[in-house]
């Protein structure tokens, strides 16, 4: 064997290596659709959501080897060798070829195309999240992976007539995200918005969007983190050279950076702060335009993409609230389905001949670089097929499911949150409340010993000298950060003892006028303490006027100070009351 040979042999296993790692890094990309649908919608529904995001793919993988890959794959006739295009090349030959003839079955095609299709039903889930049944989830999401994007896809990747005609989606913008998209846009059409979405008059007419913030924006970057590093896979895996593994990943680095830094700018203007949440989005959104044309067009073309992006998902987020009221929670239409679209269409406009992937590709060039309409049109033409096979097909699966057994939960359920009755979780945090088994507090009581209160110190009855004694409590809310200038007053007056505790809350400012996603969030609530005093030896107007040197700024936001009579004090430990109870080791 000569060295080009072993060359030859030698890239071939290393390519055959990256391919699966690259599958592996698109199944991780399972857990950050999870993390961003999860920090993008309300708390009492976390646990919910993991559930969907889990067994989207665990039921796509049971469709998947039960009849999606022979749906999608080309089909080799063992007698002959031939590969076969399907029926028509329109639709895979059903088979069962993974048991029956395992021995020389293609294991890595099989499981690369696996985590793709998975990827199409979780797009779903972030749009119809907080309201939507968790069976009715499982059989529509079984019904995408088995059916809906099996045949679509052999169009494209199985040897099928979009293929033959010229028709390009390298990694999915059409084939997974834009058709993702539109199940998500119907699926939420169908379902209806969370409650309290949309104010809407007698007649139905919308006079109001209200905004729903996400409860942990913190999970919803890593989740965005994570998709971004999976999508150097999702992308890059069915590269089997050097120069078009590298462009790839150059194109799919800097689509998403320029759009995110296009909607900062453009949010920062719009809204005179920019829009966290939306750039996250925007991130997706160029992702997910660039991976069609990620391995044909070159450095410009990604960033022009890029810029299209970042302003396309602010004005689909913005269509869905304000045009068409359909509520979406975590934006999926607006970053799979509008920029799936565009996507596509790029591959028609910027494809180059100086991409490293042009050659293998077989297309013909983008308008901007000299090939006129004809690949432009072959693009169009492909998606119009696709849309029209998605929206008919997943509208029936749908309209089935509604009249069936129902696409929505109760009202009370989705008031409750989806965690307690649909899946029986309390919390998706239960770490960060108070709550112990059942288990936890036999153990308790068996371990502690506690004396009977009668044992433990006599009860002092108030005394007659101070039960004429005024009590009084001070109620102090104010900035957190104000809380050791407040402590370090109080004790220079002798007050020691106080409660402290963390809230949220605003005045009549409402907490200021903030935006969310492009909605004006009407009540801000701003984190602050509050501090409760109870005196009687120390003058109460003490108290209130070194309260308010410690306090005082002179800007809205310096807090209140509430003054309420109290009627009574006992102390547990000793059993004193009244002014007695005050005096002692927290003498006030």
């Amino acid at each position: 064997m000569d060295i080009s040979s072993i060359t030859e042999t030698l890239s071939g296993t290393i390519f055959g290596v990256w391919f699966l790692a690259g599958a592996a890094l698109v199944f991780w990309m399972q857990a950050g659709f999870a993390m961003v649908e999860a920090g993008f919608t309300r708390a009492k529904n976390t646990g919910n959501i993991i559930m969907k995001n889990l067994m989207d793919f665990c039921i796509g993988t049971v469709m998947w080897f039960l009849i999606g890959a022979s749906f999608m794959l080309s089909y080799t006739d063992p007698a002959t060798g031939q590969v076969s295009t399907g029926i028509w090349s329109v639709i895979g030959k059903p088979g069962f070829s993974v048991f029956s003839q395992y021995a020389s079955f293609d294991f890595s095609n099989f499981v690369f195309n696996l985590v793709f299709c998975a990827t199409t039903a979780t797009i779903v889930s972030g749009a119809m999240a907080e309201r939507t049944k968790f069976s009715t989830y499982c059989l529509y999401s079984a019904i995408i992976s088995g059916i809906i994007y099996p045949i679509e896809a052999h169009w494209v990747w199985g040897g099928g007539f979009l293929a033959q005609w010229g028709f390009h989606d390298y990694a999915g913008s059409n084939c997974i995200h834009m058709v993702g998209g539109i199940c998500a846009l119907i699926g939420a059409a169908m379902l209806g918005p969370r409650l309290g979405k949309f104010v809407r008059t007698k007649g139905g007419k919308v006079t109001k969007v209200n905004a729903f913030p996400g409860h942990n924006i913190t999970i919803g970057a890593l989740g965005v983190f994570i998709l971004w590093f999976g999508w150097y896979g999702f992308n890059g895996a069915a590269a089997t050279d050097v120069p078009t593994l590298g462009s790839v990943f150059l194109t799919t680095t800097v689509a998403p950076a320029v759009a995110t830094v296009t909607c900062m700018i453009f949010t920062w203007i719009k809204y005179g702060k920019p829009d966290v949440s939306m750039c996250l989005n925007a991130s997706l959104a160029g992702l997910v335009a660039i991976t069609a044309p990620c391995d044909v067009t070159d450095c410009t073309g990604a960033a022009v993409i890029g810029i299209v992006s970042g302003l396309l998902v602010i004005f689909g987020v913005w269509l869905l609230d304000h045009k068409l009221h359909i509520d979406d929670p975590v934006g999926a239409v607006a970053v799979h389905m509008c920029n799936g679209i565009w996507g596509t269409v790029a591959v028609g406009l910027f494809a180059t001949q100086s991409a490293p992937g042009f050659a293998v590709a077989g297309i013909k060039e983008g308008l901007f670089y000299g090939g006129g309409l004809e690949q432009l049109g072959l693009q169009v033409m492909g998606m119009l097929i696709t849309i029209l096979w998605t929206v008919v097909t997943i509208s029936i699966v749908f309209f089935v499911l509604k009249k069936t057994i129902g696409l929505r939960v109760s009202a009370e359920e989705e008031i409750i949150g989806l965690d307690k009755l649909e899946h029986g979780l309390d919390t998706g945090y239960a770490g960060f409340a108070i709550s112990y088994t059942a288990e936890e507090i036999q153990e308790a009581r068996e371990n502690h010993v506690t004396l009977p209160v009668s044992e433990s110190v006599p009860v002092v009855r108030v005394s007659e000298e101070h039960s004429d004694k005024k009590m009084t409590k001070i109620e102090i809310i104010t900035r957190q950060t104000k809380f050791n200038a407040l402590k370090e007053a109080m004790n220079e007056i002798g007050v020691t003892g106080m409660t402290v505790s963390n809230v949220m809350g605003c005045g009549l400012q409402k907490g200021a006028n903030e935006f969310y996603r492009g909605i004006p969030v009407e009540i801000n609530l701003l984190p602050k303490i509050r501090v409760d005093i109870v005196v009687s030896k120390v003058p109460v107007e003490r108290v209130i006027d070194a309260a308010r040197k410690a306090l005082y700024t002179g800007h809205i936001g310096d807090g209140k100070i509430f003054v309420l009579d109290v009627e009574n004090v006992v102390k547990v430990r000793t059993g004193e009351s009244g002014y007695d109870a005050l005096q002692g080791d927290d003498e006030r």
